[in-house]
């Protein structure tokens, strides 16, 4: 796992221009330098590299997980049909729902909106939302061959403190929710960001209503 997560860092931290969007209005598949001025797979890049840093022992960690989940590691090459099965899988049943889909590499983003996802400060889920997670929960739970990681972001507004723990609690809140669907537990890594990595300028209140979202990045688990 310690190969496929330094490749993914070193993917994720390097500029995003390649990257494939969803545009799940429209129904279009969309290549993106940015997005309102920020790459949109910053928030990826920030939590694939926060995960890396924390991981001092990546393959006991990853034998632990495997045991754990009672799932088995991607054999070989076959990490990128793989991921290509799953993110199909996803633009189908996300389309339409406000979430969108992000491609880079071999790892999938999901970017979820704070205002379809959340009430204003509040860290209980949207009761319309279930079904989108709902979506989510039938694909990622069937493509078990992957590692979760669901981070939380914020605004700039409220205090640093205030904005980390809101950030926490709603990525929690998302990762339970997840598992509510059999989705394993082992498979979760959890972390809030505040108001780090925004991907739209703070100045606005359309650039704060971005920046308020949870981000679901999948990461293949090779062998």
């Amino acid at each position: 796992m310690k190969k496929m997560i330094t490749a993914l860092s070193l993917a994720g931290i390097t500029a995003l221009s390649g990257c494939t969007t969803f545009d799940p209005y429209t129904g279009e598949e969309k290549t993106t330098n940015t997005a309102k001025g920020a790459g949109i797979g910053a928030g990826a890049a920030l939590a694939i590299a926060y995960l890396a840093n924390k991981d001092k022992s990546s393959s006991e960690r990853k034998k632990r997980m495997l045991r754990a989940a009672g799932i088995g590691a991607i054999v070989g090459g076959g990490a990128g049909y793989y991921m290509d099965t799953q993110e199909a899988k996803l633009r189908q049943q996300l389309r339409g729902t406000g979430v969108s889909v992000v491609r880079d590499g071999d790892n999938i983003n999901l970017i979820m909106p704070g205002n379809i996802t959340f009430p204003s400060n509040g860290t209980a889920l949207k009761s319309d939302f279930y079904s989108v997670l709902d979506s989510v929960a039938l694909v990622v739970e069937e493509f078990d061959k992957t590692m979760i990681l669901v981070a939380g972001y914020t605004d700039s507004k409220g205090s640093d403190a205030y904005n980390q723990k809101l950030s926490q609690d709603r990525a929690n809140s998302v990762a339970a929710y997840l598992q509510t669907k059999k989705v394993k537990a082992a498979r979760f890594e959890t972390v809030g960001f505040g108001e780090k990595s925004p991907i739209a300028d703070n100045a606005t209140e359309e650039g704060r209503a971005m920046n308020r979202r949870v981000e679901l990045t999948l990461l293949p688990i090779t062998q």
